[in-house]
């Protein structure tokens, strides 16, 4: 897999896992993101990817992929921290 479809699967999966964090109870910490989102949830967080995707277009364009590389794994990271923060929530709604 290379870096760009990394990318785009990551972006993916931070948008799914952010979208699940959101419905059970959970906030956006990342006041960009939030201030987008009163175009509503679904709305902003496309709103945000749409940027996401243009600033990666950019670094493609500019031949920025280290810029690309680094970001796949930031956003690695933000799909792990939404997992766990899911399973932590669900975890404490089955425990009560």
């Amino acid at each position: 897999m290379t870096y760009l479809e990394v990318f785009f699967f990551v972006q993916f999966l931070d948008f799914l896992t952010t979208l699940v964090g959101l419905r059970i109870g959970g906030t956006e910490l990342s006041p960009f993101i939030r201030w987008l989102m009163h175009l509503g949830p679904v709305a902003g967080l496309a709103a945000a990817k749409m940027v996401g995707f243009a600033l990666g277009a950019y670094c493609v364009y500019t031949r920025r992929r280290n810029v690309l590389v680094w970001s796949n794994y930031l956003f690695a990271g933000l799909v792990i921290w939404n997992l766990y923060n899911i399973l932590k929530a669900v975890t404490l709604l089955s425990a009560a």
